[in-house]
């Protein structure tokens, strides 16, 4: 393959953005198994959880926009402006919307006496994340920017 092709470009960018991603939500799946001592493979489906997909994607993608076209570049402000707004939401809004739910579902078992399907099932708690969630999850989105930045330069040559 002709890594060439994608060093320096928005293909870079957006490759960087959904791998850091998906090897997220692989992380997080090794980190439930770790410390629960059983697989869930339907975590890496799931919203929530160490560290965050969502702070680790769109700091791939700010740092990759950075390395690609300076951090001083009006691209990397939005980019990073964009970034900060959804980990925002992911540590804030989505945090509250899980609480939320979570306590409805306890008020729900309480009326309906344990019967949840009847109130039209469980809402789902597991949105948000907690800052620190959100700080590793965006610490490793950048780590991981650079490190495939570096890589293409590698094959490259």
């Amino acid at each position: 393959m002709d890594f060439s092709q994608i060093y320096n470009t928005g293909y870079e960018v957006i490759f960087t953005a959904f791998s850091a991603i998906i090897t997220a939500q692989i992380i997080k799946c090794v980190v439930f198994l770790i410390i629960k001592r059983k697989l869930d493979v339907r975590l890496f489906t799931t919203t929530g959880g160490m560290p965050s997909s969502h702070s680790a994607g769109v700091m791939g993608l700010s740092t990759a926009v950075g390395l690609i076209n300076g951090f001083d570049s009006i691209t990397f402000a939005i980019a990073l402006g964009f970034a900060c707004i959804v980990m925002y939401d992911a540590a804030g809004v989505r945090r509250a919307a899980g609480k939320q739910a979570a306590c409805l579902n306890r008020i729900i078992m309480d009326v309906y006496k344990q019967d949840l399907e009847e109130a039209g099932g469980k809402l789902k708690e597991l949105l948000g994340h907690t800052p620190i969630q959100v700080f590793v999850g965006a610490a490793y989105g950048v780590i991981y920017a650079f490190i495939v930045h570096y890589a293409l330069i590698y094959y490259i040559n």
